[in-house]
């Protein structure tokens, strides 16, 4: 004779009603969920990367209500099949960065709970009051927070490929010990990859999960002990550097959509910038139409003035849109 606990008897006559456990966070969410934040505080005065150093000031101004209506283009996209929580801006000055929520931290997907998120430690000056945005936040709305001692820029670092293994970058934003520290107090696998580009200086340049078992490398970039253990946990689909400059990495999936920043229509036909942008779609649009994916192009052209592009605005707070197999 089998025995059914008051515990098991409870969860069955839930399924028999068609009821099921409440999302306690968007985390646990049965609908992709996204975090972005408006351009209120987004500026340009501090060059604080390479492609922001090579425009002089004036070119870098960005116009704000342009930037405001691009940013809205992505928000509406994403907003129509998925949760997108809205960071909250709590002052204009200071925080020139905040729009780029793909730097403030990640949420540890592998853990069952659901509800841990590491907000970033930054190496970057300008951005180190991100952090005390980042925190409270998240803590409002019932994650457990930690902040490494050590060099992090969230998830633009950090990737989950599936079950408890990260793929991360270190060497100019992010430190090899924040991954160590991660692997001993989350129970994760991290493969660790050394950036030296000063062009590709997160991770989010040269490596892009596209499905659960194929992630986008640009393994030129890398050691071969390096790919050749990034090998063991993923089908690598091998990328150049002349479309990782372009930001085909940069890249954000939603169901069976990915999208990426493009500004072709700006660039004048034939010129070299053009050509660069051209190929960079040409290969996304042949990698996406293999794995049966749809490509969107939303044109980010004012935050190209801060060095990013599209997934560098865009946090995961879960990764749903990875559960399902397209082929």
């Amino acid at each position: 004779m089998t025995t059914t606990t008051p515990a098991q008897a409870r969860t069955g006559a839930a399924a028999a009603n068609g009821a099921e456990r409440p999302a306690a966070n968007p985390t646990q969410l049965q609908r992709p969920a996204f975090l972005l934040n408006a351009p209120f505080s987004y500026r340009t005065e501090v060059a604080n990367n390479i492609w922001m150093e090579e425009l002089d000031e004036a070119e870098r101004v960005p116009d704000a209500r342009k930037a405001m209506t691009q940013f809205l283009e992505l928000y509406g996209f994403l907003a129509g099949d998925a949760l997108v929580y809205l960071l909250p801006t709590p002052r204009t000055e200071g925080l020139q960065d905040l729009v780029f929520t793909a730097n403030l931290g990640i949420v540890l997907e592998h853990l069952p709970e659901k509800n841990t998120v590491v907000v970033s430690n930054y190496a970057s000056e300008p951005r180190r009051g991100e952090t005390a945005v980042g925190v409270p936040f998240f803590e409002s709305m019932g994650y457990r927070t930690f902040v490494p001692e050590t060099w992090f820029e969230g998830e633009a670092e950090l990737k989950h490929l599936h079950d408890n293994v990260y793929v991360g970058g270190y060497g100019q934003r992010s430190q090899r010990e924040t991954y160590e520290w991660m692997e001993r107090e989350f129970d994760m696998t991290v493969v660790k990859l050394a950036a030296a580009d000063r062009y590709l200086y997160h991770l989010d340049c040269t490596v892009f999960p596209i499905t659960r078992e194929q992630t986008l490398v640009c393994t030129e970039m890398y050691e071969e002990d390096e790919i050749a253990e990034l090998e063991r946990h993923t089908e690598i689909v091998d990328v150049s550097a002349d479309v990782c400059y372009a930001g085909i990495c940069n890249s954000v999936r939603l169901h069976n959509t990915i999208l990426n920043a493009s500004h072709i229509h700006d660039l004048k036909v034939g010129t070299e910038d053009y050509q660069s942008e051209l190929a960079k779609n040409r290969v996304l649009e042949d990698i996406a139409g293999n794995l049966a994916f749809e490509l969107s192009l939303i044109n980010l052209s004012e935050y190209h003035k801060g060095g990013a592009l599209l997934s560098c605005m865009v946090m995961h707070l879960n990764r749903y849109s990875y559960a399902f197999q397209l082929i």
